[in-house]
């Protein structure tokens, strides 16, 4: 059973389980998304210069209006490949399309010269493969239909005797070609992998597993900078008296206030929200696509109560404060120093109002 897991990992999940292979779906789609746009660029060369070769020789010009078809659709799939998102199952769609067309293309490059076995057919049948990375299950249909239509259509164009050495040669080839797929897409999807804990740990926070400075700058910068979002809520958070805290009872007993107070964080904002430690005992929540006052009020005092109860001093008679600045957006802002500055003012009036813990910037 475990021999029959591990094949049914390496031809429906690129090698891995399910679940990990879902996470990284999308990055494998960007990567197919990039690869590909360069390659129209090629096939829309290609085609154009066979094009324009074969109104001047009479081999290529029973294949004119195929060449003439190609360049078309390359030129169209260029203009969809600059429309489409990255990661949309449309874009792969756009490519398996594309696939097939230069498996077509294989089938009349042959069919010119009959006598001759195959050869830029079963190059495109181990060539190919190493280029598209998904689900090995998806590029063995499209390899063994597109070997079955051309063992068909030259059957009938052919000599029996060269047909029967193409026939096997399709057969073996592509064989090989879903067994190359199979390897390169295990390998570049572990590659995704090893890139993905990389930045994983580039991007958390050693002391409290939530993201850092650089972290929560990048990603609420690329939600500002997108034009169709307008809608956010900042929050910066700090520890009221913290030095106190780290006087009192030393610095371990600090990072672990500041650990624990991490933990809390993690913990209640597990949604779409960005959340991170910005340094020293401040920490910033991002809420997406939201600016409504009610939810201000609300997810302050949720911070203010759960602080206070999930952070524990070595006297548990003793409780931590938190102080709140917030900033909301509404499309104004273009990147985070201008947010982060609004809410760090909002921050400071807070710590002053002994009233009031957390300040909405006006």
């Amino acid at each position: 059973m475990r021999i029959l897991r591990i094949l049914r990992n390496y031809f429906f999940y690129c090698g891995i389980e399910k679940d990990e292979y879902n996470a990284l779906k999308k990055d494998a789609y960007v990567s197919n998304f990039v690869i590909w746009r360069i390659l129209h660029f090629l096939m829309a060369a290609i085609f154009g210069a066979l094009f324009v070769s074969s109104c001047l020789n009479e081999l290529l010009k029973q294949n004119q209006m195929f060449y003439l078809g190609a360049f078309v659709y390359s030129i169209i799939a260029i203009v969809l490949f600059f429309i489409l998102r990255k990661d949309s199952l449309l874009a792969q769609f756009v490519i398996y399309l594309s696939i097939t067309v230069l498996f077509l293309f294989g089938c009349f490059i042959t069919q010119n010269k009959p006598d001759i076995p195959a050869a830029t057919f079963f190059v495109l049948l181990l060539v190919t493969p190493m280029f598209m990375i998904d689900k090995p299950f998806f590029m063995a249909i499209e390899l063994s239909a597109a070997s079955t239509l051309f063992a068909v259509w030259m059957y009938k164009v052919k000599p029996y005797d060269v047909w029967m050495m193409d026939f096997v040669n399709v057969i073996t080839y592509s064989i090989i070609g879903i067994v190359l797929n199979i390897i390169a897409n295990s390998v570049r999807i572990k590659e995704f992998i090893l890139t993905r804990e990389i930045n994983i740990q580039k991007d958390l926070d050693d002391l409290t597993g939530l993201k850092n400075k650089g972290a929560l700058t990048r990603e609420i910068n690329d939600f500002l900078s997108d034009p169709l979002t307008d809608k956010g809520i900042m929050f910066m958070l700090d520890i009221d008296r913290f030095k106190s805290i780290n006087d009192t009872y030393g610095h371990d007993i600090g990072d672990r206030v500041i650990a624990q107070l991490g933990t809390f964080l993690g913990k209640t904002f597990v949604n779409h929200e960005i959340t991170g430690r910005f340094g020293g005992d401040e920490f910033i929540v991002f809420i997406k696509d939201n600016d409504n006052l009610d939810t201000v009020n609300n997810i302050a005092e949720e911070i203010i109560q759960g602080a206070s109860e999930n952070v524990v001093l070595p006297k548990p008679e003793e409780k931590i404060s938190i102080s709140i600045g917030v900033a909301i957006y509404r499309g104004d802002e273009k990147n985070y120093s201008e947010i982060f500055k609004k809410a760090d003012v909002a921050l400071y009036l807070a710590k002053a109002d002994d009233k009031r813990r957390f300040h909405i910037f006006k």
